[in-house]
């Protein structure tokens, strides 16, 4: 199903793009609360810098790839 979605055909279907700016903008921000979540419990403040890290990569990522969008 995925080589499906990723299947570039003619007549306009861009359904592999969005799928890569959606990677792309929400990828990175998704493994850094994990691993934030991960070292929770021995590290708190590298944890607590993990998940702002996150959360601004978030934001920058939509409004530059959103805007390409």
């Amino acid at each position: 199903m995925i080589t499906l979605i990723l299947e570039a055909t003619g007549g306009g279907n861009y359904n592999g793009i969005a799928l890569f700016f959606g990677a792309i903008m929400f990828g990175p921000a998704i493994l850094l609360a994990i691993i934030g979540l991960a070292i929770l419990k021995s590290n708190k403040k590298a944890a607590k810098v993990l998940f702002i890290l996150a959360v601004v990569y978030v934001i920058v990522s939509l409004g530059i790839c959103g805007s390409m969008m």
